[in-house]
């Protein structure tokens, strides 16, 4: 993969619903690496977890569509729900056909790097694209550093990301219990919670 190639950044998950973490490590990422665009994948059916409160997928696109509306570094792709796309390998390789010119980079948290050996295919993954990792609050920067070293040089970079203790999980049960989510998600996201009245 050239150096003059441009760069983009791949960043799946759920997003159910899409929060401010999820913009700063992508807004992160975006800088330190150079990338041009950041394209944010709303996972079909992700293989390691369900999808909490039934939330569909066409909500959880058009959230995420709302949450990077303006940013013209950000952009969405569909390609894992309409394709019905379940493993990483399969979603790289998709956005490749797209993005046949760019250098991938595949954006996670440290967790998931740590769990990174066991998923499908890693090293088919690696062939595609490389790896670059938010330190996520609490997790071993030395292991982290270490387990990345030793998928081989050049295949994972490690970034000190702005952080923020908040995730999806905790945003569904404060809307359940009737605290606010506002300053947790952008103000598109919060309003399209409140009229479809998720997680309730």
């Amino acid at each position: 993969m050239g150096a003059g190639q441009p760069r983009l950044g791949i960043l799946g998950g759920s997003f159910n619903p899409p929060h401010l973490g999820h913009l700063l490590i992508a807004s992160d990422v975006c800088a330190y690496l150079g990338l041009e665009k950041v394209l944010f994948v709303p996972a079909a059916r992700p293989p390691h977890k369900t999808i909490d409160d039934d939330t569909s997928a066409e909500m959880r696109l058009e959230m995420t569509r709302l949450a990077v509306a303006g940013d013209p570094r950000f952009e969405v792709s569909a390609v894992e729900i309409e394709q019905g796309l379940v493993y990483t390998l399969d979603t790289v390789a998709a956005v490749r056909q797209t993005f046949g010119g760019h250098r991938l980079s595949f954006i996670m948290g440290s967790d998931s790097l740590l769990q990174f050996r066991t998923w499908h295919q890693p090293e088919a993954i690696l062939a595609l694209c490389r790896l670059a990792v938010a330190l996520r609050p609490g997790d071993d920067e030395r292991e982290v550093e270490e387990v990345a070293r030793g998928l081989g040089r050049g295949r994972a970079v490690v970034l000190k990301t702005a952080m923020i203790d908040v995730s999806s999980h905790d945003i569904r049960n404060r809307v359940r219990r009737g605290d606010p989510i506002t300053y947790l998600v952008p103000p598109a996201v919060e309003e399209f919670v409140a009229a479809r009245r998720l997680y309730r």
